[in-house]
C-alpha cells in the first residue's frame, strides 16, 4: 500500500508531518512525498530519503500567479500521480490541494484527502462576494472544483471551515473533519527554565517567530516593541524569521531599521527554535489569520505565556487571562497593553506559562493529533 503526501515547501514535511509520516510508515505504507525545489533542500530531502521515504521533484511557484507555470504544474502532477499509483493521497497548501486533488481524481485515486491548515492571504479581509478580488474569485472557484473531488477535507479551526461553507467552496454533504492544528511533541518541546539577566533576576522577554509578513503581525509586534522599551529598556523583544517570496512580506530595509534601532534582537531563520523559546518568556504572534499556529503549540509546550490575536485559528490557543492574552487584530494599542500587564505582573508569566504546558498535554499532543488523521484516513 502506498501513501502519497504533496506539499509546496519540503521542510514542512519533516518539522509540521514528519510524526504523522513516521506513524503511516509503521503501519506498512510505502511514504511517497512530492516537493518542489528539492536541489534547494538537499538536506531535508537526504533525512526524508534516509528514513525510507520516496522523495519526487516538481515544478511548482510556491507563490506566484503565472497561469502558464501552473498548467505545467499541474501537468506534471497528474504524470508524477499517475506513475506512483499510491492508494492514499493527502495534500495541503494552495497549490497542491488545487493541482494535487484534481490530479489524484482523474487518475482515479481511491483515498483522496485535502487538509487546510490555513487559508492564507487569498482569503483575507473576504466576507461577501462583492468584496472578492478577481485573484481571489479564480483561486476560491479553483478550490471549489478541487474540494469536490475528495473523500474529505481537515480543517485546523472551526472558523477557515465556516468561511469556506458561507462561500460556498465546499458542498454540504462532504465529510469535513476539525483536527487540533499539526500537534506538537511534548518530548521534543519540554519545560525550561525562565531567562535570567546577569544578577540572576528573572527578566521578561517577548519572541515572535514567524515568516516575516505583514499578516503576521511583524510590524504591530515591531512598533510595540519601539513603544514598550521608550519606559521599559531593559525588556528584549526577539524575532526568529526570513524573509519570504509573498506578497505581503515585509521589506529589508524596515528589518534593517528594526535592528539597527536595537529594538528587536533577530535570529534569522533557524532549523531549531527551542533556543530563541528558552530566551524568553513570553510568546508573541499579533498574526491576521492562521489555521492552528504550531509556533504558539511549541511555546505552549516550553511552558510560555502566550499573547495571540482573538483571529481565526489563533483565538483557539489561548483561553483569555489563563494561558495568555488575546488582542485585537492589528491593533498596536491592544498589544502593548497586554505586554504591560506582564511586565508590571510578571508573577503571571509562570502561572499561564504553566497553564500553557496543560493545555499541550490535554490536547495538541502530536500523538492525539495523528492518531485522529489517520482514524479519519482509514488507514
Amino acid at each position: 500500500m502506498k501513501f502519497l503526501i504533496i506539499t509546496s515547501f519540503l521542510p514542512s514535511i519533516l518539522n509540521l508531518r514528519g510524526k504523522l509520516l513516521e506513524a503511516i510508515y509503521e503501519k506498512g505504507f510505502e511514504i511517497h512525498i512530492i516537493a518542489p525545489d528539492l536541489e534547494l533542500f538537499n538536506s531535508e530531502q537526504q533525512k526524508l530519503e534516509v528514513l525510507g521515504y520516496h522523495v519526487h521533484n516538481i515544478s511548482m511557484q510556491r507563490t506566484g500567479t503565472n497561469p502558464i507555470a501552473d498548467i505545467k504544474t499541474f501537468v506534471s502532477m497528474y504524470r508524477l500521480i499517475k506513475k506512483i499509483k499510491p492508494d492514499y493521497m493527502l495534500s495541503y497548501a494552495i497549490k497542491p490541494v488545487i493541482y494535487g486533488t484534481l490530479a489524484a481524481w482523474l487518475v482515479k485515486v481511491p483515498n483522496r484527502f485535502a487538509l487546510i491548515p490555513g487559508l492564507g492571504y487569498a482569503f483575507q479581509s473576504v466576507e461577501h462576494d462583492s468584496r472578492r478580488s478577481f485573484f481571489q474569485k479564480v483561486v476560491h472557484g479553483l478550490y471549489k472544483k478541487a474540494l469536490s473531488r475528495t473523500h474529505k477535507v481537515f480543517f485546523q479551526n472551526p472558523d477557515d471551515l465556516k468561511l469556506c461553507r458561507d462561500l460556498k467552496l465546499i458542498k454540504q454533504n462532504l465529510p469535513v473533519v476539525i483536527v487540533n492544528g499539526s500537534g506538537v511533541s511534548v518530548i521534543d518541546f519540554d519545560v525550561l527554565p525562565y531567562p535570567i539577566d546577569t544578577q540572576g533576576t528573572p527578566k521578561v522577554s517577548f519572541l515572535l517567530i514567524a515568516r516575516l509578513l505583514g499578516d503576521k503581525g511583524v510590524r504591530e509586534y515591531a512598533e510595540a516593541a519601539r513603544l514598550i522599551k521608550q519606559e521599559n529598556p531593559k525588556v528584549e523583544f526577539h524575532l526568529v524569521g526570513w524573509i519570504d517570496e509573498n506578497p505581503t512580506s515585509i521589506q529589508q530595509n524596515e528589518l534593517d531599521t528594526w535592528v539597527a534601532d536595537e529594538r528587536l534582537k533577530y535570529w534569522g531563520k533557524l532549523s531549531d527554535v527551542r533556543p530563541a523559546i528558552a530566551e524568553s518568556s513570553v510568546y508573541v504572534l499579533p498574526s491576521y489569520r492562521e489555521g492552528t499556529p504550531r509556533t504558539v503549540l511549541e511555546a505552549m509546550a516550553m511552558g510560555r505565556a502566550i499573547i495571540t490575536t482573538d483571529a481565526p485559528g489563533c483565538r483557539e490557543t489561548v483561553i483569555h487571562g489563563e494561558n495568555g492574552f488575546l488582542v485585537e487584530v492589528k491593533s498596536v494599542e491592544s498589544l502593548v497593553d497586554a505586554m504591560k500587564q506582564l511586565i508590571e505582573k510578571p508573577e503571571l508569566i509562570e502561572k499561564m506559562g504553566k497553564s500553557s504546558r496543560e493545555i499541550v498535554l490535554n490536547k495538541y499532543d502530536v500523538r492525539l493529533v495523528n492518531s485522529h488523521m489517520i482514524k479519519e484516513m482509514g488507514l
